[in-house]
C-alpha cells in the first residue's frame, strides 16, 4: 500500500463552510463532495461503521453511485464511563488500545478483557441482525472508503483499519465529516488518504457539531443497507 505522501492531496475543512451539520444525512452529503473522484469508479466500496457511520455512508454512497457495505467494530468503554475509549476491538481477534486511556486509569488487563468478551458478543449480535444472510464485502484489490460520522479517540477507526488491511484493499481511504485537528497526522500513517470536512479545536465530543445527533437504530442501519443494493447502487462492478 503506498503512504499518503504518494496520493492526492488530503482534503481539509475548507471543503464546507458549515459550522454544524444538521444531521448525520446532510454530513455525508457533504462529505460526498470531497470524493467526486471516486464516483462511478469500479472496484471502489464505501463501508460504513455502525451504527452511527452508516447514514454518513449511505449518502456517499448514493452520491458516488458505488456498493455500500459494514465495517463492524466494538469500541471498549471504560466500565464507569462507558463513553470513553479504552479501545476497540474488530472481527478476526483485532484489539486496538489506547494506551494513554489505559495508563491514566491504570486499567488492568482482566478489567480489558471483561469488557472485550462483552463487546464481541455484541459484535456477534449486530453481524446476525444487520448482515443477515449477505456475504461479506469482497475487499481485495479494491479501493475502501472507510465512514464514520466523526473522530473522537479514534479507536474504532484504527480497529477497523486494522482489520482492513488484513484483506489486502489496494487503498483505504479514511472519510469523516468531523474530527481533531490531529486526525490527518493520527491515520496518515496507516491510511492511503484521510478526508475530514471540520477540524475544530477544541473537538470536545462528535455531538456538538450535529444539530441532530440522537443515536441511530439497528432498524436504520439495516434499512439503509437493503435501499443500497438497488441495482443502481451495484451496476458498476
Amino acid at each position: 500500500m503506498r503512504g499518503l505522501k504518494d496520493q492526492p492531496e488530503r482534503v481539509s475543512a475548507m471543503v464546507t463552510q458549515v459550522v454544524r451539520f444538521r444531521d448525520r444525512s446532510e454530513a455525508g452529503q457533504l462529505l460526498a463532495q470531497a470524493l467526486l473522484d471516486y464516483a462511478h469508479r469500479p472496484k471502489v466500496l464505501v463501508l460504513g461503521l455502525p451504527r452511527g457511520g452508516v447514514p454518513v455512508a449511505f449518502e456517499v454512497a448514493q452520491t458516488l453511485a458505488v456498493p455500500l457495505d459494514i465495517c463492524l467494530v466494538r469500541k471498549l468503554g471504560v466500565p464507569y464511563h462507558p463513553e470513553l475509549a479504552m479501545g476497540a476491538i474488530a472481527p478476526g481477534g483485532v484489539m486496538v488500545l489506547n494506551r494513554g486511556v489505559v495508563k491514566e486509569l491504570d486499567l488492568s488487563r482482566a478489567v480489558i478483557d471483561q469488557v472485550a468478551a462483552r463487546e464481541r458478543r455484541e459484535l456477534e449480535r449486530r453481524e446476525r441482525a444487520y448482515r443477515g444472510d449477505r456475504p461479506l464485502p469482497e475487499v481485495r484489490q479494491r479501493t475502501v472508503i472507510l465512514v464514520d460520522d466523526g473522530v473522537a479517540t479514534g479507536s474504532t477507526l484504527h480497529a477497523a483499519i486494522a482489520t482492513l488491511h488484513k484483506q489486502q484493499p489496494a487503498q483505504i481511504i479514511v472519510a469523516v465529516p468531523v474530527g481533531p485537528p490531529t486526525v490527518f497526522a493520527e491515520f496518515g500513517t496507516e491510511a492511503d488518504r484521510v478526508v475530514c470536512l471540520l477540524t475544530p479545536e477544541p473537538l470536545h465530543a462528535i455531538g456538538l457539531w450535529y444539530e441532530d445527533f440522537s443515536q441511530t437504530s439497528d432498524e436504520e442501519v439495516r434499512a439503509l443497507l437493503a435501499r443500497s443494493e438497488l441495482p443502481v447502487q451495484h451496476g458498476n462492478l
